[in-house]
């Protein structure tokens, strides 16, 4: 009988495995092959992967990143600035010092749609050393319901970091749409409020912190996995909503608070062009968000409405603009791409019509590059002018199409 090689890591025969490597003087079967792959690859991940407790930077620092890539917003600014500052520190100090447990301080930004609440997460996103995602509440159900369970967000962020679990736990999430988990009336509902105030629900033991099973490949696919404990404690959470129509709340409790002789003067001291500055926990309580969710998201900061002179500047002036995103497309071409004056400010002035703050900006852009991009590449030419004539044209044709398919739906 012949003699059969063995392993020389794990001493199984030829016949015990699928494939024997044959080496000088060893063997090597491929279940150990594989093992060692997975020992490499964790070897290599835990040394090159940047620790976060190392350059810490500074609120300061912080803001200044985020004035190079979002216009405006200093208030919702430097929120996040120290948000993540002090999360920072929390890591660097997980243990109490001197007997003062350091806690996280969640952050919700509210602001109407288009002012950059999603751009100011994913900027800082950027820059930072710790593992983090971004997810919609709009998805999100009562667990038990058709959709995703609320744990699905820790899911998101363990895919970010690797599967690391330790990593995860040193995250930041950003849920954005939080104001549509918002319950449908002021008082308890009675019936289930499977994507309002279940939600919410579901949403605290998240935010508080505490140990919550996560399944890595969702919920209800694939029943037969293994949960994955996660520690939320040192997770920090941020969330934004638009909240559309709470300014009405808003200037319904400032007036209720104005009482006697001094009201027309108190009154006057309001700026109604931007109600959101004025936002207080209650207003949130009063658009549906229950006291429990208000109090695990201690910072309120708000975003306010974009004025003229501000879409102007996101156009041209951040790292990312819209007009330097269009120069450097045309730019792989070979063709350099100048905007008329004009341009601009006509494209401004039609997003301050549509009302659609920052996302206006980019639409309009789209609607008149829409045939230079497609005619420029084949023509050879080495420069194009956007010019006002061209551009009026090209919204003004945009916008009869729409009207004439609205007429002829009724």
């Amino acid at each position: 009988m012949a003699k059969l090689n063995k392993c020389s890591f794990c001493g199984r025969t030829e016949n015990e495995v699928g494939l024997m490597v044959y080496g000088i003087d060893g063997y090597i079967c491929n279940d150990c092959i594989v093992q060692a792959n997975e020992i490499l690859k964790e070897h290599k991940s835990g040394r090159n992967k940047p620790s976060v407790l190392q350059n810490l930077p500074k609120p300061k620092e912080i803001k200044e990143y985020l004035d190079q890539y979002v216009i405006g917003q200093d208030a919702a600014k430097v929120a996040l600035s120290v948000a993540v500052y002090n999360h920072y520190k929390r890591l660097n100090h997980p243990g109490a010092v001197d007997e003062v447990e350091l806690e996280k301080s969640n952050i919700v930004m509210v602001g109407s749609t288009g002012t950059g609440k999603t751009l100011l997460a994913r900027t800082i996103a950027k820059m930072l050393l710790v593992p983090f995602t971004i997810v919609d509440a709009t998805v999100l159900t009562e667990a038990g319901y058709v959709g995703e369970d609320v744990e699905s967000l820790l899911a998101r962020l363990l895919q970010a970091a690797d599967g690391d679990v330790a990593q995860a736990e040193r995250g930041i999430v950003f849920i954005d749409e939080i104001d549509k988990i918002a319950r449908k009336g002021d008082n308890p509902s009675i019936t289930r409020d499977v994507s309002g105030e279940g939600v919410q629900q579901g949403l605290l033991k998240l935010l508080e912190g505490s140990v919550v099973n996560v399944p890595p490949q969702g919920g209800r696919k694939h029943p037969e996995q293994q949960f994955i404990q996660v520690d939320t404690k040192n997770i920090l959470f941020i969330c934004g909503g638009a909240f559309d129509g709470i300014e009405k709340r808003i200037a319904q409790r400032l007036n209720t608070h104005v009482v006697g002789f001094d009201a027309s003067r108190n009154v006057a001291k309001i700026d109604k062009s931007n109600m959101m500055q004025y936002i207080a926990p209650m207003d949130l309580k009063s658009f549906g968000l229950i006291p429990e969710i208000i109090g695990r998201l201690p910072i309120l900061t708000h975003l306010d409405p974009l004025d003229r002179t501000a879409l102007r500047s996101i156009l041209t002036e951040p790292k990312n603009s819209i007009v330097k995103q269009y120069i450097k497309m045309f730019e792989i071409d070979g063709v350099k791409l100048t905007f008329e004056e004009q341009v601009l400010d006509y494209v401004v002035d039609k997003a301050v019509e549509f009302g659609l703050g920052a996302r206006g900006l980019r639409s309009l852009i789209e609607t008149i590059m829409m045939e230079p991009m497609f005619e420029v590449p084949s023509t050879g030419v080495r420069s194009y002018v956007v010019t006002l004539e061209f551009a009026r044209k090209k919204v003004e044709s945009a916008n009869m199409a729409v009207l004439k398919e609205s007429t002829e739906d009724k």
